[in-house]
């Protein structure tokens, strides 16, 4: 039986496929098509752009679904206005730290846009306090009275 030669990645070597190159490559490719599809990145060479952006709206979606299925209570306070918003949100920011992290976010981006009505700002507001470890006991009108005497708020 022939000896079969060990496979190296070792650059340059005559007749040995260079894996680790090609794994270079494969792993740039990915991460361009993934930045396509979730980042609003520019399609990578040999992709149709127009599937890409059919298949960008569906993950966005289902991401939208996901959040809806971690905290109900973003699609009631905002209604019919939440799958916009959180689509318009979405649009160039990629799911990092997972599902609950990512209402978090996008609750706070709609409260720093200042989109939302009042009645739904507010609550808004108490939700994503409560959700962040910033909720903090009130003392009712006499403290609010008071640490706005103090700190000027």
């Amino acid at each position: 039986m022939p000896d079969i030669p060990a496979r190296t990645t070792t650059p340059g070597a005559v007749g040995v496929p260079d894996t680790e190159a090609a794994r270079r490559r494969l792993a740039a490719a990915q991460t361009a098509l993934l930045a396509a599809l979730t980042a609003g990145a520019p399609a990578p060479e040999g992709f149709d752009p127009e599937r890409l952006r059919v298949q960008a709206r569906a993950l966005t979606a289902k991401r939208a679904a996901v959040v809806a299925r971690v905290a109900p209570e973003l699609p009631r306070i905002l209604g019919d206005g939440y799958r916009p918003a959180f689509t318009s949100y979405a649009d160039g920011r990629p799911l990092t730290g997972g599902h609950r992290q990512d209402a978090l976010r996008f609750a706070a981006h709609l409260l720093a846009s200042g989109t939302p009505s009042r009645t739904e700002r507010r609550e808004l507001r108490r939700w994503y306090r409560e959700r962040s470890g910033g909720a903090r006991r009130g003392w009712g009108p006499a403290g609010r009275l008071l640490r706005r005497l103090l700190t000027g708020a």
